[in-house]
């Protein structure tokens, strides 16, 4: 049976809405051949969106690849990521994509690790090295399995923004950015789930990535998606909600997905079945939300200066601009002027503020409900 409200992973078909037009502009994509990049905040449904665009891929000339970068923390890590994830989904068999391998990359001497939690899953390298094979040789393996087997493919690469991390990065994105656009039947869909990161690679005209595709921001859900879904979900449960307290729902979370998802579920399962969620249920189940993630925020906050606190202050009591003035700097004890400009893009890099026409927004609407409660 399908779960009523999914959050904090990658979502599914009955747990998926809206998104319309991101869909067929996705699809499109895929099926054209462009590059696609997607930034939002964290948890917004990116890579939910790509997984239920990949489902809806009906096209037999059309191959898609999907691999999570997240734990690489090397460009030789992503070449080998990169090559095992193309060999192993684009293998006629499954038993095969080993021989498929050492036809198309020679030297190759795989390494198997089998992790001691058995809830883990066994990882395989190719032992690809420097000494081994060139960066080129690696990522145009991909368009000569496409030339072979005269197939488009589309990779998709989740936590992109780990090649912002690596050493020398800006040469080793370079390094992709050469090889990529000259590949005809293989494009890339690149998303990942740190915003500022992801901005600066795809963002900054003086970064190789710079204009690589279609960049797609991902805008909020509006309110008018989430009704006749929320709704459903719980009729399907046995319970029910009106449109208002739906709206309510939203506006509290400030339309952002995952904490629609997850307060939905709360005033759900505080809804005895037969029953109409009502404007009570709110406050207690918002409490439970903070109350939930109350741990990631103090992890949040616990490397933060005092002057970082005080901005944040500043930002959650509704001051969004003007931290220049002599009067804000002074109520809330920001420093200098030039201290500001680091205060501010250390918060950014933490993904904890984001700027958006030169003014300053919490990122999660929930921490900046919990930081109203603990700080002001």
């Amino acid at each position: 049976m399908d779960k009523s409200f999914v959050y904090g992973v990658a979502v599914t078909d009955y747990n998926f809405t809206g998104r319309e037009e991101e869909t067929r502009r996705l699809k499109q994509n895929f099926k054209n051949g462009i590059n696609s990049i997607l930034i939002s905040p964290r948890r917004w449904g990116k890579t939910s969106l790509v997984n239920h665009v990949c489902q809806q891929m009906d096209d037999d000339n059309i191959i898609i690849v999907r691999l999570d970068i997240f734990g690489c923390k090397s460009d030789y890590d992503f070449y080998n990521a990169l090559a095992s994830a193309v060999l192993k989904q684009t293998a006629t068999k499954n038993q095969l994509w080993m021989e498929e391998a050492k036809d198309f990359l020679a030297r190759l001497t795989p390494r198997v690790n089998i992790p001691l939690d058995p809830t883990s899953d066994i990882s395989l390298s190719l032992g690809i090295t420097p000494e081994t094979h060139r960066p080129e040789d690696v990522l145009n393996m991909v368009e000569t399995i496409a030339q072979r087997k005269n197939r488009h493919i589309v990779v998709c690469i989740d936590e992109f923004q780990q090649v912002g991390e690596f050493e020398n990065t800006k040469s080793v994105q370079a390094t992709l950015r050469s090889v990529w656009q000259h590949h005809h039947l293989t494009s890339y869909c690149l998303f990942g789930s740190k915003q500022h990161m992801m901005s600066n690679i795809f963002l900054n005209r003086s970064m190789p990535f710079y204009q690589f595709g279609d960049l797609m921001w991902l805008e909020k859900i509006p309110t008018s998606d989430w009704t006749d879904y929320v709704i459903s979900h719980f009729e399907r449960a046995g319970r029910h909600i009106s449109e208002q307290m739906v709206s309510r729902i939203c506006e509290t979370v400030e339309l952002y997905p995952s904490y629609v998802q997850h307060l939905a579920s709360i005033i759900l399962n505080r809804t005895p079945e037969g029953d109409t969620a009502t404007e009570e249920l709110l406050p207690p189940s918002v409490k439970e939300l903070i109350s939930t993630n109350e741990a990631l925020y103090m992890q949040q906050i616990e490397p933060l200066s005092g002057y970082q606190m005080n901005l944040l202050r500043a930002i959650v009591s509704g001051i969004h601009s003007g931290y220049n003035e002599k009067k804000v700097r002074m109520q809330y004890d920001l420093g200098s002027p030039s201290n500001l400009v680091r205060l501010r893009d250390a918060l950014i890099e933490r993904d904890i503020i984001y700027s958006e026409m030169r003014q300053l927004y919490i990122t999660d609407p929930v921490f900046s409900l919990w930081f109203r409660q603990r700080f002001l």
